[in-house]
C-alpha cells in the first residue's frame, strides 16, 4: 500500500468501510458464501479482481461463517505476460494459490480473424478452464470479480445486440450444475474499485491479448452509461436497481408470465354490474 497523508488515511477508511459493507451485503442477499465454503477466487491481475481478494480476506477474518479462500490465476501465455507478478503478491500476502496454465492465446489468435474482437472467444475458453480446475481442487465457489458497472453494461450489451433481457446474476449455477458462480462486487462501483486500487497499490497487469479495441460493443456502451451518469448523476444505481426489481408481468415473455391464461372473471363482477345505475345525460 502506497503512503498516504492524514486526508488520504481518511478517505481511504470510508472507502474500504463501504466496499466492505457492498460486499457483505451482497454475500448476504444471495446466500454466496455459507460455512465451509471452499472459494476459488479468480485473479486475473487486474483492479477487480485483486479488490475482490482483498476484500474477501478482511471479511474472512469477521464473518461469522468459516470459509477457505484460495487463489487461481489462468495464464494464457500471451506474449510479454510477467509471470512473476502474481506469485509474488500472493506469496507476501499469504494466500494459497495455483497458476494454471492454458495457452488459449494461441487459440484465440488462430481462430478468430484479424482485426475482430478476441473478448467473447477468450472469456468461454477461460470460464471452461477455471469451471474444470474448480471440481479438480474441490471448490465449492467460484468467486468472480464484476462490479454493479459491469452488470449493467452487460444488460446493454444484451439488449442492443442480443435481443435479450439479462445480465449478470449476483449468483448463478453453471450450465452443467457443476459449479455456483459467485460476484461478490455486485454492489460496489467500478469509481470506487479503481480507487481501492490506486490506494493499495495493486501490481497491476493489463490485458495485452486484445489490446484497446476501441471498437468493442462493451467500450461503446460503457460510454454511453458514461454520459448519462454525467448528464443524469444516480442514473446507472438506478439501471441496476431496476434489475432487481423485475415486473414479469409488465414485460412480454409468455415463457415468465402466464398471459394467455389472463382474463376477467365474470360471475366475481357480476354483481357489481348489476348495481350499477344507468343515467341519461
Amino acid at each position: 500500500m502506497r503512503e498516504l497523508s492524514k486526508k488520504e488515511r481518511t478517505e481511504f477508511n470510508k472507502l474500504q468501510k463501504r466496499l466492505r459493507r457492498h460486499v457483505g451485503t451482497a454475500i448476504a442477499d444471495y446466500n454466496m458464501i455459507e460455512d465451509g465454503d471452499r472459494i476459488m477466487v479468480c485473479l486475473s491481475g487486474g483492479k477487480d479482481s485483486y479488490a475482490m481478494l482483498d476484500v474477501l480476506m478482511n471479511l474472512q477474518r469477521s464473518a461469522p461463517v468459516s470459509f477457505e479462500l484460495i487463489a487461481v490465476n489462468l495464464d494464457q501465455k500471451q506474449p510479454g505476460f510477467p509471470e512473476e507478478v502474481l506469485p509474488a503478491y500472493l506469496d507476501a500476502v499469504g494466500v494459497p494459490y495455483y497458476i494454471l496454465e492454458k495457452d488459449t492465446y494461441s487459440i484465440v489468435k488462430e481462430v478468430v480473424p484479424e482485426g475482430k474482437t478476441t473478448c467473447g472467444l477468450c472469456s468461454r475458453l477461460r470460464r471452461g478452464s477455471l469451471y474444470g480446475f474448480a471440481r479438480e481442487i474441490g471448490a465449492t465457489r467460484i468467486a468472480l470479480g464484476h462490479h454493479r458497472d459491469d452488470i449493467v453494461e452487460t444488460l446493454f450489451l444484451n439488449m442492443f445486440f442480443g435481443g435479450t433481457l439479462k445480465a449478470m446474476p449476483p449468483k448463478l449455477l453453471s450450465d452443467d450444475g457443476a459449479n455456483v458462480v459467485i460476484r461478490p462486487m455486485a454492489y460496489c462501483k467500478e469509481h470506487d474499485l479503481a480507487e481501492y486500487a490506486d490506494y493499495k497499490a495493486f501490481p497491476i497487469i493489463p490485458c495485452n491479448l486484445c489490446g484497446s479495441q476501441e471498437n468493442l460493443q462493451r467500450v461503446q456502451v460503457k460510454a454511453m452509461l458514461r454520459d448519462w451518469e454525467r448528464q443524469y448523476p444516480g442514473r446507472t444505481e438506478t439501471i441496476f436497481r431496476a434489475i432487481r426489481n423485475v415486473a414479469p408481468s409488465q414485460l412480454a415473455d409468455t415463457e415468465l408470465f402466464d398471459f394467455r391464461s389472463l382474463a376477467v372473471d365474470r360471475e366475481l363482477h357480476m354483481g357489481d354490474a348489476q348495481g350499477i345505475r344507468v343515467v341519461n345525460l
